[in-house]
């Protein structure tokens, strides 16, 4: 599933086959994509930049002309060489946009407006990201200052959700906010009150950790648009590649425990963890019961965790 590393990467990639390049040919299936090209024109714009913002990928044509994408669950993007055939049908093309010798074509998207920067500003989600943690702005003292800010505002908020929250920290997704809380010992259905500063500080250190390592192949000079499955262990056997998302029922890699899988937040999303390496602990009037789930079994002492 789309996260904020695999649209840097298609950001990237997009950068390399058509950043700077004038285009030469834009198709859309999408009406509302349709009719502005109509009305101002793609074609002979240049791609001055294509960036990815959390989850969002931003393509900037020159004229003050922003294509916003953000492919949601199942959306992509893919770059080939101009008539070279593609992947997925043509019925799954959200728009084409070719610039000589190759095409960035969008399938699936579910989101896609064009903006002007203004329009940007005012009527998208976009202004209202907090720290993209794949941006060089991005540190752990930012990483907590953002934590501790959304604990200082919505207190009861769950771990996990607010991970997954865009506004506290763009890029995480659903993989990548069980991954943490485990890398921190956290349990994610914790209140944010409940966090230790260093709790934090983890959290957001692993948050960038976890995602850079996921961007390096393709850094160099080649259009690579896949890198493999997505890794949080040092393992590179596809199995073995995270320490708890879609494991449930499956040991914990780190102390034997049963890893356990609960439905969480108002987009009832799978949300996985140890209930041995991410104890409860309950907030302040908070029942003392921690989240139910199936019984842990312990087979051998804890292992150190990497990152």
């Amino acid at each position: 599933m789309p996260e904020g590393d695999t649209i840097y990467r298609a950001a990237r990639a997009m950068q390399k086959a058509v950043g700077g390049k004038v285009v030469t040919a834009f198709e859309a299936n999408l009406a509302t994509l349709a009719s502005v090209a109509d009305d101002k024109g793609v074609v002979a714009r240049t791609v001055e930049k294509v960036e990815a913002r959390g989850k969002w990928c931003l393509i900037h044509f020159s004229g003050d002309l922003i294509l916003l994408t953000h492919m949601l669950m199942s959306g992509s993007w893919h770059i080939y060489k101009t008539g070279e055939k593609w992947w997925m049908g043509r019925n799954r093309m959200r728009c084409a946009i070719t610039c000589g010798d190759y095409q960035a074509v969008a399938f699936n998207v579910p989101v896609a407006e064009f903006h002007t920067a203004r329009s940007l500003e005012r009527n998208s989600q976009v202004p209202k990201l907090g720290v993209d943690i794949l941006s060089d702005e991005y540190s752990t003292e930012a990483g907590v200052r953002a934590l501790k800010e959304r604990a200082a505002t919505h207190p009861g908020d769950e771990v996990a959700v607010a991970l997954l929250n865009q506004r506290v920290l763009a890029g995480l997704g659903n993989v990548y906010k069980s991954e943490v809380a485990f890398a921190a010992g956290v349990n994610p259905f914790r209140q944010m009150r409940t966090l230790t500063e260093r709790e934090m500080e983890v959290m957001a250190d692993v948050s960038q950790r976890y995602m850079k390592a996921n961007i390096l192949d393709g850094s160099g000079d080649g259009i690579v648009t896949y890198s493999g499955n997505r890794r949080t262990t040092h393992s590179m056997d596809r199995s073995d590649r995270l320490w708890v998302y879609g494991r449930q029922g499956q040991e914990c890699r780190r102390c034997g425990a049963i890893v356990m899988m609960r439905k969480q937040g108002e987009q009832v999303r799978s949300t996985y963890w140890c209930p041995s390496c991410q104890p409860w602990i309950a907030a302040e009037g908070q029942t003392a019961e921690a989240p139910v789930g199936r019984q842990v079994k312990l087979l051998g002492p804890r292992r150190k965790v990497g990152c």
